[in-house]
């Protein structure tokens, strides 16, 4: 019986040049590699996770198993998960053509049982690489961010860590304060809070006094990091190296928070040909469902940038309120605005939809939203 690789190859052999095809399926302690010329059955190897010299030696022993130059081309691929770009621009550096694909789009058996190892993930992205090279559409391909692009990102990534983890330390110090019948009146953690606790401690057993104290030093911490980004974003503002965000900025209901998410996920590095493709890379791309009589709008896909979207949704909302008079506004008001909740919560994923088209173009090309007003300019 022959294997799901070995028919793909008999069927497509024709269209496969002589070159080396290699999958990777990444793990924390393992990797398994899987690697063929489309001729033979494939040689599966397992090496240590990070290893890249083990890589190196696999791929030239499936060279000389192949019978190959040693110059011959590698094609590769692996799923993006959180290895991230680094094993990618690796495999360029060895001259290796390789693809990062979204693990959401791999196809896979529907029914309710299948087996599932790292060697059967491995042939099967070992086939459907074969697929792919061939010209067959059969999954998603990642585009890869510089190196600094990348990095640009951890900055707006890490304070919205700092702030769930600052909304968790206040929610348990008013838990904690609870057990025993105290209600702060004041915000915890902030200004008088220090004066607040020194008058209200004794309200409280010693073990739970040391707990709320160790949160609050944990408080203060974080809320010692937050302020210590934020001065450092609005200081690179202030020296002009945003210019993308300082431009987003002059938009009336768009601040420096969610200016730079936007630059630093979507428009800093990205490129697009057109409003379908931002609207796809955003997830606001619709989902029909057609199938004989049946015919179901499923809403959007939620497969893009998460970050993004989930902004863009209350960019919507700000814009509404702060520049009333757009085109936008104006749409959303005629279509949704007297509908009930639920039309507008589904309005307002529309808007986000065009809002962000408004906003690509006015950075690509200076197209001010129509009816937008810009901020007023400060001596």
């Amino acid at each position: 019986m022959s294997t799901p690789l070995q028919t793909v190859v008999q069927v497509q052999d024709a269209a496969i040049q002589v070159e080396l095809y290699m999958s990777i399926e990444l793990s924390d302690k393992k990797w398994q590699l899987t690697l063929s010329d489309g001729r033979r059955g494939p040689s599966r190897y397992s090496v240590e996770a990070g290893d890249t010299g083990a890589v190196a030696q696999c791929i030239a022993k499936a060279k000389e198993r192949c019978k190959l130059q040693p110059q011959a081309k590698v094609h590769s691929c692996y799923e993006a998960g959180r290895d991230g770009w680094w094993l990618h621009r690796w495999l360029v550096e060895q001259g290796i053509d390789n693809i990062v694909i979204d693990s959401a789009s791999i196809e896979v058996n529907r029914h309710a049982r299948r087996a599932k190892t790292d060697r059967l993930d491995g042939d099967k992205l070992l086939t459907m690489l074969l697929r792919h090279r061939t010209g067959e559409r059969v999954w998603s391909v990642l585009h890869e961010p510089s190196a600094e692009d990348e990095d640009a990102r951890r900055t707006h990534r890490e304070l919205a860590r700092l702030a769930k983890e600052r909304t968790a330390h206040t929610n348990r110090i008013s838990s904690l304060l609870v057990l025993h019948n105290v209600r702060p009146r004041i915000i915890i953690g902030g200004r008088d809070w220090g004066r607040w606790w020194d008058n209200h401690c004794e309200q409280v057993p010693p073990a739970l006094r040391a707990e709320i104290e160790r949160e609050s030093a944990r408080l203060a911490l974080v809320k010692q990091q937050v302020k210590a980004l934020e001065v450092a974003r609005l200081q690179e503002l202030a020296d002009g190296k945003q210019p993308l965000v300082a431009q987003l900025i002059r938009l009336r209901a768009i601040g420096p928070k969610g200016a730079w998410i936007l630059v630093k996920e979507l428009f800093g590095w990205r490129r697009f040909s057109n409003r379908r493709e931002l609207a796809g890379c955003l997830g606001l791309a619709p989902t029909p469902y057609a199938s004989g009589d049946s015919q179901i709008e499923q809403g959007i896909s939620k497969a893009g940038n998460k970050r993004a979207r989930a902004l863009l949704v209350e960019l919507s909302w700000s814009w509404l309120r702060l520049q009333p008079a757009s085109d936008l506004s104006q749409w959303f008001n005629k279509r949704f605005a007297a509908g009930g909740k639920r039309m507008r919560r589904v309005g307002i994923v529309a808007l986000a939809r065009r809002l962000v088209i408004a906003l690509w173009r006015y950075l690509e090309h200076g197209e001010i939203p129509n009816g937008a007003v810009l901020k007023p300019t400060t001596a």
